[in-house]
């Protein structure tokens, strides 16, 4: 756990849970806890549930600790309420997107500005590596954890979210999962601090959502790959420090030809495109990355030759619920602006709260987003759980992205002319919902893949 949580939870003792499991084995363990009396039944591995025995003052916190250590997996029980770490992580965050993000991000947006100082801030928390063990320098948190950190940071900013996203899911993730010892220490550990952010290289201008269809190759000459294309969209690009890139290494063998590399930046024969100019999430920096001659070693090849169809996609299951955590920040800032306006503005003699049509447009977007805000939770608590998820994800970033485009454009209608000025932050919540619809798989891609889970459940 980083320094942060170590240093917020306040006064700490020892105290021993001695929990009877089915097989009558007494387990003991030791947990640093808040001094909170507390007497409960947790889940064992088996399944079962055995009693907290005796009247050890132990949080919910040193609870959560010992049910996971025993039973190796999360519950969905915990869609009801979150354990006290996270619970712990969700105020730091919201704290922190009030003060150091709502202030800001206006101005970030109107100005293109990369928020350098925020992201540092972030690292300092533990935020820019939450997956990432401690020993590597990360926080050694969960994904569920790392689900409702972006949600906070993206209601204040949806721009330093995605820096932040794209930073744990995309380029960390699959080093961490795929990297040797060496590869994580020199790839990822620099990584943590916000002083560096990394990119992820897929997309190319002939292909997007096709990811098996790469152009960019890359031919072995000696002790160097030599890297060749062109690759688009790339998020953080202007300001990254590395990126995964995924390039062909047989033309032959289609997508299970493609490889990924880790290529620092800058770096001779790479260069960038034009900074885009986006309809949102205009903070975070997006163009093309060009290749020509770039030389990289050939111990930068990630994972196995051939491996880099099946690394991407499984780095794209877990960035989708990133994504999707990143909607509904937008979704709830929606929401927050909406219904704090319905409160404030009268007409016809009352806040216009007490309209039955504004009524039912809150309604409707919170059905939406706390329905959504639940698959993203299920999704985050299957992958931590090390249970498939691909559909879950998807699931998740299909029905987070569209609430947060439904619950903007609902928030514009509900404050009518003030929500199309930029004196409130309603306007931009809308343009930067757009994207979430598109990037990391578009609604359109989300669906293919649920039908396909589905049609596999049920094939005979």
């Amino acid at each position: 756990m980083s320094a942060l949580f170590r240093a917020r939870r306040g006064e700490e003792v020892k105290s021993a849970a001695v929990i009877l499991c089915p097989a009558d084995r007494p387990v003991t363990t030791e947990i640093a806890c808040c001094v909170k009396p507390l007497r409960a039944r947790i889940p064992h591995g088996c399944g079962s549930v055995a009693n907290l025995l005796g009247t050890s003052w132990l949080a919910a916190l040193a609870v959560s600790a010992v049910a996971q250590c025993l039973a190796g997996s999360r519950t969905l029980s915990q869609l009801a309420e979150l354990p006290e770490t996270h619970q712990l992580l969700r105020q730091t965050c919201r704290d922190f997107a009030d003060r150091e993000l709502i202030p800001v991000a206006s101005k970030l947006d109107r100005e293109h500005a990369f928020p350098a100082q925020q992201i540092r801030e972030l690292g300092a928390m533990g935020v820019m590596a939450i997956e990432v063990p401690e020993e590597l320098g990360g926080a050694g948190m969960d994904y569920l954890a790392y689900s409702v950190a972006m949600e906070e940071i993206s209601r204040g900013c949806a721009s330093t979210g995605v820096v932040v996203s794209v930073n744990n899911s995309l380029y960390i993730g699959p080093v961490l999962k795929f990297g040797t010892e060496e590869q994580q220490r020199k790839w990822i550990t620099p990584f943590t601090t916000g002083e560096k952010v990394g990119c992820f290289a897929l997309s190319e201008p002939g292909n997007g959502s096709d990811a098996g269809a790469a152009s960019t190759t890359a031919r072995q000459e000696g002790d160097e790959w030599v890297l060749n294309g062109t690759k688009a969209w790339i998020t953080n690009s202007w300001d990254a420090s590395a990126t995964v890139v995924f390039a062909t290494t047989d033309r032959k063998l289609k997508h299970k030809g493609i490889s990924a590399f880790l290529v620092p930046m800058p770096h001779p024969g790479l260069s960038l495109g034009k900074k885009e100019d986006k309809l949102g999430i205009r903070a975070s920096s997006t163009a093309n990355i060009i290749l020509e001659e770039c030389r990289v070693p050939l111990d930068s090849m990630l994972g196995p030759r051939g491996a880099g169809f099946k690394i991407a996609m499984q780095t794209l299951d877990s960035g989708r619920i990133g994504i999707a955590a990143q909607a509904l920040g937008i979704a709830q800032a929606s929401l927050d602006c909406a219904a704090d306006y319905a409160h404030k503005r009268t007409a016809f003699g009352a806040p216009i709260g007490k309209l039955q049509a504004v009524q039912f447009k809150l309604a409707d977007m919170g059905v939406a987003l706390e329905s959504a805000r639940l698959l993203t939770w299920k999704a985050a608590l299957l992958r931590d759980s090390k249970k498939p998820f691909t559909k879950e994800a998807a699931m998740a970033k299909l029905a987070a992205s569209e609430a947060a485009t439904f619950c903007s454009h609902q928030a514009i209608q509900i404050l009518g002319g003030m929500g199309y000025v930029t004196d409130m932050p309603a306007e931009r919540h809308y343009r930067d919902a757009r994207i979430t619809e598109i990037y990391e798989g578009t609604s359109e891609i989300q669906r293919l893949v649920i039908a396909g889970q589905i049609l596999k459940e049920y094939q005979p």
